[in-house]
Order: C-alpha cells, then structure tokens, then sequence
C-alpha cells in the first residue's frame, strides 16, 4: 500500500517525490524526501503487495518455512491471511466477502502503526478517496513518505468494514519511525540500481548488499504466474483470475468457503514462488515480515485466533512461517529511530498510475475504480462514460455508436477466450466504434477516464502542520480549490480578489510550492494589470508545504522570513534582483527593506558588466508593479537608474573579444538592457538622459569593427527601430558589414543580430528592398568553399520566421529586384499578390484610427489634408 518506486515482491513499488532512496523503491513507501536512490519500477511487482508500508533493510532470506498455524480457509485455525494485490478492485471485493463470511475479532493492516491514531477519521463524511497517510520527519519534513489509498484498494475496504462493524483494526509494518531513519540522502547512482539501502551507516553492508544486489535476480511474482499459465500480459492474466471474478459474499458456509478460495489458492502460488525464489532480490522484506509477526503474536494473544490480516500476498508465506520471537526481535535489533509525525492527505488517481513513477501504481487507475463501483454491466457503463466525454468535446456519438461499442467489446472477449470484455477490449472497440481509428481522441479518454483525474478529501480534523491550516483558509478564502487537472486562471489586479490571489501564488511559489506557475495570458494583453497561471495541486506539496513550515506559521510570515534569508545568502547580484521582483509580486513590504540593503550592496560592489545587464531588466520590470500594486518603488528606480548608467560606461569595452558563444549570450544581454530602459520612468529624474545615453552606446556598438557582428547587427537594427538611425544609414552598415572583404561567418553574423529571431527582421525585409538587395547579392556571392560554414547560421536565422514572412520573402527573391523607376513611368509592374504602390488616400483613411490606437493626438502637420 505504500506508495513506493518498485513493484518489489513485498512492495509494488516506491513513487517517489524526492530524492531517491539507497535502497530499491520497492522496498520502502512513497519517499518524498532524501529517501531513496534506488529506480523505480525494476523491483517484482507485488501480486497484492505494494506494500502498505516502508521497506526495510534487514538481512536477506531465503523464504521461510511455510508450515504455519495460518490459515487461509475456515476449516483451518489460525489467523486468516488474505493476500491481496493493492489497488486491486477484484482484491477488494475478494477482501470484502471474506471479512463479511469470517466475521474476525480484529483485522490488521500492512502499513505503519503510527497511523493508527488516524484510523476513526476513515469513517468521516469528510474524507473521500484517494488519499494517502503522509509521515514525514519532525526536524527534516523533507524525509516523507506516502502510503496511497483508493476506494477500490483492499486496505481501504478492510478498515472501513472494520470502522463499520465495530472492529478493531491495526497497522502492523514496521513503523515509519523506522523506515524514515533508514533513509539516507540522495546519492549520485545509475538508473538501473536496484540494491537495498544498509539498516544503518555504521554497518558498513553498503558495498556488500549492492554486490549482493548485481546477482540476485529480482522476481515479479504477477509476471512468473502470468507466463505459467500461458499469458504473455501480465496484466491481463491478473484481469481475467482476479479482476472479472465477483465473488458472492453471503454468509452460509459454502460461500464463506468460496470468499476464501481465491486467498487459499494465491497463498499455494506464493509459497512455491518463495521457495524458488527466496526474498525476490529483496533482503530488507525480512525486516518488515519479522516486525508483522511479532504484531500478530501480540493480536493473537490479545483476540485469539480470529484475526484477519490484509497484506500484500508476496508476504503470506512469510506471516505463515514457524519462526521464534527471539528470532523476529534480533532482526529488529539496531534499527535508527527519527521523530516522526503522520496525517491523512488528499492523493489522485494520476499519481496511482505506474506512469507516474509509482512501483506500486496500476496503468489504469479510473478503469479499476469503475470496475469497483459498477454493480452490474460494467461494460455498457463504461461506453456510456466513454460516450458522454467525447460528447462534452464536440464529437459526434450517438447511443447507436455505445450499443455497437459493447457488442464488439463483446465479441472480442469471446474471440479472445476471457471471461469478460477487459480494459484491452472496449479500447479496441472504442477506437473502432467512436474515434474512426484515430488514436487522437483516443488519447483524451486515456488520460480522462482510464487514468482518472479524481483529487481526494480530507475532513478537517485531521492534523496539519500551521502553514497547511493557514493555506487552507486562504484557498477557501479566495475560493481556489486545489485540483488535480491542471487548469489555466486568469487574474485581472485591479480586482482585490484577484490580487490577492496572485499575492497567494506568488509567495507560494517564493516558498516552493508549485502550485502554479505563470503562464501566457489568453488574451495577449500586454498590461500588467493582468495575470494568467497556470494551476495544479499534486499530493507532493503537501511535503512542500510541511518543509516551508520552517519558515512561519502562516504563508505570509514564512514567504517573508525565506526572502529575507535568501537576500543575506545571494551570491550573484541578479539572485537579489530577481528577489526583489519576488517581494513586489507576492507582496511583502516588511521583506524589502532587508532584500534593497542587500541589492545596494551587491551593485555597488559588482563590477561584472554581464552580472548588471541580467540584473537590470528584473529591476525596470519591478517598477511597473507600483501602480497596479500600490506599492513605493521610490527605492528601486535609484538603483535601477544607477546599474543602467554603469551599463552604458561598461559595456563597450565588454563586447571586443568574444568567441561564439560568449557574443551570443551579451547578444541576449543587450536586447535585456534595451527593453529595460524602454521601461523606465522617462519623466523621472533619475533618468533624465538615460535614452539618449544608451542610444550614443548602440552607436559605438553599431560602427566598431572590433565588435562581435551579432552584437554590431543588434544594435544597428534596435537604432533603426529607435528611428536614430535612417534607412539609408542602416544600408550603408549593412554593405559594409556584408562587402566582399568580410568573412563569410562574420557577415552572417551580423545578418543574424540584424533581422534574425522573432524581432521582426522579417518584415524588415519583406518592405525594404534595399536590405533585402543586399542579403541577396551577399548571399549569392558567397564562395562554395565557404557556404557550408555559414549555412548553419542562415538557418538559424531566417528558420525564426513566420511562414508567411518566409513564403513572402521567396516571392520577392523568386522575381527580383524591382525595375529602376517602377511605378513612375506609368507602366504597371506589379506581381502576384503585391500592389502597384502606394495608394496615399487608403493610407490617409487609416492614419486617424492607427492615432486612436496609439493614444496620441496627431500634429498638424500630420493631419490628412
């Protein structure tokens, strides 16, 4: 049950959410701190077993004896072990009918005892699965791990038939305290390692148990079956023995016998899979089995014989096993302890699925729920479900197309030989029937309903760190409701709630949460007034959020305590920079005294040129938060002005020498600082001048040979859009940049600073056929010796184009250059798709429109006569 990287024969798996732990994701929980390095998904998948609790790293064995008091069926005494496979519907059911036909004095449950005290709240009206138990170290939160649960997982079912019936019930793996400890940091290792992680540092078995590791072979227990009975799916052989069966769940005595058959027979295949392959690869099982037989000898004592346990059927044979007390506790011996707390979380059936890293996890989460939820012809619901969705998507489907569905979902079982039409069968029939054969649409029900986007509940009386509770409050507040499908937001600031909640995700993501990340605004509009996100809650934050509780106990106090820490701890000018944008944005004004001290103290010592052009343009973007967020940026437009001004003296010097890459990236630099002047207050003292400064820069930037020619390029074409340098000027640069004396490599790439990239070179082209007469003739006159080295940057450069921008440029190139006089000798010389000129009275009736637009009022020398 735990969600776990590898579906080990103990533990499907480990989904991990942070660093990965020493040892193999199948032998621990759902780690989300430095937890576990090991990959996921090479360990053997569990038949029932991805475990509900962390894997350990006891010693390795070699299958225990399997002659037991256990039992498995009425007739016999002992506990009643019910193997099952987790997140399994069949196992549910099965779970289900035998607890309703043994009637058992208590059940216990393979996950961590710790949880225990949680149990109750899964009888709330509150708490809606999936979720998942979240235990996480006190003085490291990062340390976490996740124990998933689904509606349709055998564990849920047992603890809320327990809950219903008045039955105690217990966990009974080893305890998180444990499993935590045993965690080591992320190290550097190959994808494919696979090894258990030492019990302690101190024992020094590392290098021995990963030897160990390199030739014990790792065993899927689902597979091995699967292939015995003659399956090459997995999967599929599990379908068709567990998942169509329904087991009837009345109380006589041959149906009690029939609800434990399915248990007894699982068992049997267990035990000779244990016997023939030991622990799996997975020595640190014994740690975990030895800690579950000590609690069912304590149960045992405590209820009799009439206890029921639900675990992953890999460890049956194990809990079966005539081992001694003594024995169990020396395996326990030594083990490292770390204060540990737990609480229920809200999960999701994406984060079920194996696809997302969970050993554990099932490929078709929403499928099984369905499967568990249907009372009766599953199949016809399905293709209704199917049915409704493509509808909400515009496609047309009708009921003919679900009736013809189900009869060939149908007639392919048959055909097949399964009992009932599985998840394989109504995909075939549904890409048949209702796509046309098209994988496309195909897609969205995969993602939607065969996957599932379901996000859980938890009651509010479960514990939860103050910055959870704080959070909570503030997303019931603002009314953003977490949910699992990503979905976009947009936020216009002039609204207070909108603000507010962008003040929320801002300093989230100060504190990072990623809940949101912005995102493009739909409407294009260039305002800052407006914000777009783009939001979706997975059940890792909740770790985030436990981890930022270091900081504060309410999301404001802790997003201003990390930005002020983080201002004393940055080391590069441009971290500061962009903190202080941070502090703007989430609003934290007692943040920004101490994050402007430390800005002050960066630029006046940083010298670097390329250290103050990153930093500027977060500075000038700043400034414009003043309004929208009422916020005094008296402050920040002093420092800005001062890092631009030393920009303008240093930069010069700093673009002679340069190799490629090194231009490319003060290419990227300058158009940063060019943007960022336009964005500074021009009627501000501070930058009074401050234009006509940066333009006499472009200047020496543009004219000196000893420049990089992207740079040279860039700055001639950011004067001509400035309207500082004419047209004609900015021919002659480009002759002289492309005449015959210059390398091919340097010319192109002035060509590339020029009109390359999504600046707008392009249309540069297409409506000023001086520059584009000298592209061509430049280009044609290129020696053959020497195009192929040039070639990639041409590439580079007109590939950035629009296609209609390059289809309109081949057209030009296609007729050449227009005949001397055109247009003035009253012979029409136009083409195909071009008109003959300018029409002065069209272009006179747009002029007062483009003025309105603009918001300027025209001169009179400007007015249409």
């Amino acid at each position: 049950m735990s969600a776990q990287a590898t579906a080990s024969p103990s533990t499907v798996g480990q989904a991990t959410t942070g660093p990965a732990s020493a040892g193999p994701a199948a032998t621990g929980p759902a780690t989300t701190g430095p937890a576990s390095a090991g990959p996921a998904a090479t360990a053997p998948a569990d038949v029932g077993s991805s475990t509900t609790g962390p894997s350990t790293t006891g010693p390795s064995t070699t299958g225990p004896s399997t002659t037991g008091s256990s039992t498995t069926g009425p007739a016999s005494t002992g506990p009643l072990l019910l193997g099952v496979r987790h997140h399994g519907p069949g196992s549910a059911r099965a779970v289900l009918a035998a607890l309703d036909a043994a009637r058992p004095a208590a059940v216990l449950i393979e996950g961590p005892p710790e949880g225990d005290a949680l149990l109750p709240l899964a009888a709330d009206p509150q708490m809606r699965p999936p979720v998942a138990l979240l235990a996480h170290a006190v003085d490291d939160p990062g340390r976490a791990a996740f124990w998933p649960l689904a509606e349709f997982s055998p564990e849920w079912v047992a603890i809320r038939w327990a809950l219903a019936h008045d039955v105690p019930v217990r966990f009974i793996d080893l305890p998180a305290t444990h499993s935590l400890a045993l965690k080591e940091p992320r190290r550097e290792a190959p994808a494919e390692e696979s090894g258990p992680a030492p019990v302690s540092a101190e024992d020094g078995d590392s290098d021995r148990d990963r030897d160990t590791d390199e030739v014990t072979p790792v065993v899927d227990p689902i597979r091995v079956l699967a292939e015995t009975a003659g399956y090459d799916d997995p999967e599929r052989w599990w379908e068709d023995v567990v998942e169509h069966r329904s087991p009837d769940g009345s109380a006589t005595t041959g149906a009690a016998a029939d609800a434990l058959a399915p248990f007894t027979a699982l068992a049997e295949a267990m035990t000779v899979l244990r016997e023939a392959y030991g622990d799996g690869g997975q020595p640190r099982d014994a740690v975990r089995e030895a800690y579950m037989r000590i609690q069912l000898r304590a149960a045992r004592k405590e209820f009799g014989d009439g206890v029921a346990v639900v675990c992953g059927a890999w460890h049956v044979p194990a809990l079966a096993a005539r081992t001694t007390l003594a024995a169990d506790r020396a395996l326990l011996k030594g083990l490292p302890k770390v204060r540990t707390e737990m609480t229920w979380v809200p999960w999701t059936h994406r984060r079920l699925a194996r696809h997302s890293g969970y050993g554990a996890g099932i490929d078709s989460p929403g499928w099984y729920g369905h499967l568990f939820e249907a009372a009766d012809r599953p199949i016809e619901r399905w293709m209704t479900k199917v049915a409704g969705l493509l509808r909400e998507e515009d496609r047309f489907v009708s009921t003919a197309h679900v009736i013809e569905a189900v009869r060939l979902a149908e007639t392919l079982a048959a055909m097949r030989g399964r009992p009932l039409a599985g998840l394989s069968e109504t995909t075939d029939a549904v890409r048949a029937v209702m796509c046309e054969g098209s994988d496309v649409p195909l897609a969205l029900i995969q993602d939607r309903l065969v996957v599932g986007e379901s996000l859980g509940e938890v009651p509010d009386s479960a514990p939860a760190v103050p910055l959870q509770r704080d959070l909570t409050r503030s997303q019931r507040t603002l009314r953003l409701k977490p949910e699992a499908l990503e979905r976009e937001l947009d936020l216009d600031l002039r609204k207070e709630t909108d603000a507010a909640k962008s003040r929320l995700l801002h300093r989230l993501r100060l504190l990072s949460i990623g809940w949101g990340e912005p995102a493009e605004s739909q409407s294009r509009s260039t305002g800052t007034f407006r914000e777009s996100w783009r939001l979706r809650w997975e059940p890792e934050l909740h770790v985030r959020v436990a981890e930022a509780g270091v900081w504060g106990t309410t999301v404001e106090t802790a997003a201003t305590a990390k930005a002020e820490s983080g201002a004393l701890a940055a080391t590069a000018l441009s971290e500061v920079t962009a903190l202080a944008e941070h502090c703007l944005l989430a609003g934290l004004p007692d943040a920004l005294p101490v994050v402007m001290k430390a800005l002050a103290d960066r630029a006046a010592l940083d010298a670097d040129v390329g250290h103050l052009a990153d930093a500027l343009p977060a500075l000038a973007r700043s400034l414009r938060y003043g309004d929208v967020r009422s916020t005094d940026t008296a402050a920040l437009a002093e420092v800005a002005a001062g890092l631009a001004e030393r920009i303008c003296v240093g930069l010069p010097p700093a673009c002679t020498g340069l190799d490629t890459d090194g231009a490319e990236a003060l290419r990227r630099q300058v158009d940063g600082v060019h943007s960022a002047i336009g964005l500074l207050v021009a009627g501000a003292a501070t930058a009074e001048g401050l234009r006509d400064r940066w333009g006499a820069v472009l200047r020496k930037l543009a004219g000196r040979d000893t420049v990089a020619g992207i740079i040279r390029g860039r700055a001639t074409r950011l004067l001509l859009d400035e309207g500082r340098l004419t047209e004609d000027e900015a021919a002659r640069l480009m002759g002289l940049a492309l005449s015959p004396g210059t390398p091919p490599t340097d010319a192109a790439a002035w060509i590339e600073g020029f009109v390359g990239g999504a600046s707008g070179g392009g249309m540069l082209l297409v409506h000023d056929d001086r520059l584009l007469s000298l592209v061509d003739t430049w280009l044609t006159g290129v020696p053959a010796d020497t195009f192929t080295d040039v070639l990639p940057l041409l590439r580079r450069t007109f590939s950035a184009y629009e296609p209609g921008v390059r289809r309109t440029l081949g057209e030009l190139v296609r007729r050449g250059p227009a005949p001397e006089g055109a247009g003035n000798d009253g012979t029409d010389h136009t083409y195909p798709g071009f008109g003959p000129g300018l029409d002065p009275d069209r272009a006179d009736a747009v002029e007062p429109v483009l003025h309105l637009l603009l918001g300027r009022t025209p001169e009179p020398s400007e007015a249409p006569a």
